[in-house]
Order: structure tokens, then sequence, then C-alpha cells
């Protein structure tokens, strides 16, 4: 199967300390390195790296910094082709503070904001290739909902990964066939009335729910919640885990995997992103993943 992801890529400023800083306080930092991420092109990178034929949609700046973002991605095998290259606009960028096996995130949005519903309909037949579409909120809000809308009327898989978390609009729900908050932004979209337990259970096989080192659940009729445990490894950069294992997730989906052997595997490859430095650097390939299963 074909996969399409409709993204953000930034350039991950990130500093490492030996715990993230209060508000208003300063402490020292040990290291600083700049790594490619996004979530879009995270989550592509994720999926080329575990062999799946996976086609990245978004915008960057027409500087060193897109230029450097799109040649890794290519490394990763992921085909760029359709990004579209902005003059006088700046690439996304992402400062991460990594402490604790932690992290903090602030994103400046720069030419991920012009992936507009126009650039979408540029690239619609490219885009409408693809079995299974992958959508983030970290392109305009407007793009997101009308690649929805697109995707669902010619019955296309839709993953969405609500992040950043905002309002949700019902009626989306119901277009996408997966939807992959953490559980804060769980709580953000459905507020705190709610546990995830019966959130779960409202949207059987629709809503996965990623917890940290609890693992991932998902809802499936006669058995209930699933939780699906975190690997037990040492920590080196949490950075990137959540889109390792969306992007594995839809992998697994693309190879006709049941819900839980798919998220089965996106945590076995979460579990191992973890144990490296950087979001795109540290994920895995099909290899390390299966010998990880194996055992």
């Amino acid at each position: 199967m074909k996969i399409a992801v409709v993204g953000s890529m930034n350039m991950d400023m990130i500093v490492h300390a030996d715990r993230i800083p209060l508000r208003g306080e300063t402490i020292k930092g040990s290291q600083i390195e700049y790594q490619p991420g996004g979530k879009g092109a995270n989550q592509a990178a994720a999926m080329a790296k575990l062999g799946a034929q996976v086609t990245m949609f978004g915008c960057v700046g027409a500087d060193s910094v897109g230029n450097e973002l799109i040649e890794n991605m290519e490394r990763c095998g992921v085909n760029t082709a359709s990004i579209k290259r902005l003059e006088g606009v700046p690439t996304g960028q992402a400062i991460i503070t990594v402490g604790e096996g932690d992290n903090t995130i602030v994103i400046i949005a720069g030419a991920n904001n012009c992936v507009s519903v126009g650039y979408v309909e540029e690239n619609r037949e490219k885009i409408l290739e693809a079995d299974i579409i992958v959508l983030q909120n970290e392109i305009p809000e407007e793009t997101v909902e009308y690649a929805i809308r697109l995707c669902h009327e010619h019955q296309k898989t839709i993953v969405w990964n609500p992040a950043p978390a905002r309002e949700l609009d019902g009626e989306l729900l119901d277009m996408i066939t997966y939807m992959t908050p953490n559980e804060h932004e769980a709580r953000v979209i459905w507020g705190d009335g709610e546990s995830v337990e019966s959130l779960l259970e409202r949207y059987p096989r629709k809503l996965i729910v990623t917890q940290g080192e609890k693992g991932v659940s998902v809802h499936i009729e006669g058995k209930g919640m699933i939780t699906i445990p975190a690997m037990k490894v040492e920590v080196v950069d949490t950075t990137g885990a959540g889109d390792t294992l969306n992007g594995a997730f839809c992998v697994g989906i693309s190879r006709n995997m049941e819900e839980t052997e798919a998220l089965r595997f996106a945590n076995v490859a979460a579990g191992l992103s973890v144990q490296k430095c950087g979001a795109q650097a540290g994920m895995p390939g099909m290899e390390e993943v299966e010998q990880i299963l194996q055992r």
C-alpha cells in the first residue's frame, strides 16, 4: 500500500540539560545539536525506514535548512518530489529541551503555515494515489479539515495524530479511520470529565491513546480495553517516540495487521527509538524491530 503524509517539517534545535528548567529559571545546558524533525516529516521517515512506500507533502523555505531536511528524508527513503520550496519564508523550527528522560518543545511554524488548502488542491491527484493518508496538527487547521473531507470522500484510510491538540469537530472524527492522541492531548480534546477508558470504549478501534511509559491502549469489541505496555529500556531521548509509534502503526496497517498486532509492532519501534538521540536519527529499521518481536 502507498502512504501519503500531509504535514510539517522542522529543524529541531535540541538543548540537553540535567533537567528541564522551571518557569523563570536559568540552568546550564550540557550540549546543543540540530536534528531534522517536524511531526509530518518524522512520521514519514519512520515509515520509510521500516520499508513503506511513503510520499511527503509539505513546505519548506528556499534555504539551506529546507534543503537539509529534504536531503535527510531522501536518505530515509521518503519520496520528496511534491515538497514545495518557498522564497521569503523560513523553514519551520522547533526548540527542544531534553532532561531527565523527558522533553519540552516550542514550535515555530514558518513554511508549515503555507501548507494550505490550495497546496492540497495542487497535489490532489498525487495525494489520492495513496491508500493511507496521515495527518497531524502542525499545519493550518483548515488544511487538515479539507484533507480529511477530501480523503473520506474517496474512501481512503485516514490516520490523524491530533498534535498539538485543539478542539475537535465531531463530524471529522466520524470521517477518519484512526485518531492517535497521547493522554494529555486526549484531555485537551475531550476535557478532564471522562477517563481514557471510557473514551476508548466510546470509539472502539478508532481511538488509540499513547500513555508514555504505560504503553498504548485501544478498545476492541468483545475484548475490552487492551493496553500494550512500553518496552523497558534505558531512555536517552523521547523526542520523536510518539511519531515513531504513529509511523510504525501505519506501516503495520499497510501490511494488513490487526490493530493490536500493528500496535505491538509500533510499540517496539518506539521503544527502540528512545534509546538514541534525535527524532529521525533514532528511528529503527525493520530488521531491528523484527529481532525484538522474534524474541
